[in-house]
């Protein structure tokens, strides 16, 4: 009789055991996938900036955290400040540029697809024609653009005609990925065809995967980066395309289109942040402590506040 009891109450503890064990790992579960991580911060709220302008895109943040942002139907580059969130007039004209990313050197990088080219403007507003054409093609319109932690730069070439384009076709068959490395004068090709139109890029902070999202085959994929820049391991991420991507500290990738929508480093979605426009272009962090979630969408720039921050300069 002692013996049975024993045993029960061994098997008891087992059974608490396992599911105090089960309990902690369905909360690390959570933590990990971003489920419950509650990334916008509490009590915040979209704030609308200003809606003075016709089509906003291209976000990116200095490490100020101002956020530089173009309008290319009005051809022109403009400032957040992130200190008294106020806009101001950058550049213009400014080469029709769309995206933006600043390199590791603090210049602003531009894709200006006025004539298809990839621009460097320092700080004197100096351009420098870093790309404009593969195999003495033009591109077919540069857009969207992602700097590794070794200063090359992957940007995307997808065709979308343009108003101030003489030409009703696309220079280039395929619409590519393209990579410039560090120093070097001539781009290569590391995404060759398979997508619909290649927009979106966004990478993490240790250099080692890249996201690129098709707009318009609604996917966005997951590249393994190796040290010669090329891409490989080519994985569905998830079937989503976005013009604009983003990501946090904690490997969060935030897309764009019918508002932000963010998704876990294993790719299940974990946020919906809702956007009182018909399209939402593009977002980055900014803010002195990249804690700003910054959003163009058609005529407006739109602000929020996160609990978690960007990765593109080191505050953590």
């Amino acid at each position: 009789m002692m013996a049975k009891l024993k045993i029960h109450i061994i098997k008891y503890h087992i059974s608490v055991i396992v599911t105090l064990w089960l309990a902690i790992l369905n909360l690390s579960c959570k933590s990990s996938d971003g489920k419950k991580q509650n990334l916008v911060a509490e009590g915040a709220e979209l704030m609308l900036v200003s809606n003075a302008f016709e089509f906003t895109e291209g976000p990116a943040a200095d490490k100020s955290g101002n956020v530089y942002f173009t309008d290319q139907p009005n051809n022109s580059i403009l400032k957040w400040n992130a200190l008294d969130n106020s806009v101001s007039e950058y550049m213009k004209p400014a080469g029709r540029a769309n995206g933006l990313y600043f390199d590791n050197d603090g210049n602003l990088l531009a894709a200006a697809d006025e004539k298809n080219e990839l621009w460097r403007i320092d700080s004197n507003k100096k351009v420098t024609v870093l790309a404009g054409d593969f195999n003495t093609i033009k591109f077919n319109g540069p857009n969207d653009i992602w700097v590794d932690p070794k200063g090359g730069v992957y940007f995307t070439d997808p065709y979308y005609q343009r108003t101030w384009w003489a030409h009703k076709s696309p220079p280039q068959k395929e619409k590519r990925v393209y990579y410039l490395a560090p120093n070097a004068s001539k781009v290569k090709v590391v995404v060759h065809e398979g997508y619909l139109q290649p927009n979106g890029i966004i990478g993490t902070p240790n250099g080692k995967t890249l996201y690129v999202a098709d707009q318009a085959g609604n996917k966005t994929y997951a590249y393994t980066i190796t040290n010669s820049g090329d891409l490989i391991d080519k994985k569905l991420f998830t079937k989503l395309g976005s013009d604009g991507m983003a990501i946090d500290h904690l490997g969060n990738v935030y897309l764009t289109g019918n508002g932000v929508t963010v998704f876990s480093p294993e790719g299940k979605q974990i946020e919906k942040i809702e956007v009182p426009q018909n399209w939402t272009a593009n977002v980055t962090f900014g803010g002195k402590e990249q804690n700003i979630l910054f959003i163009t969408a058609l005529n407006s720039i739109y602000t929020l506040k996160m609990n978690v921050r960007g990765i593109r300069y080191s505050y953590y």
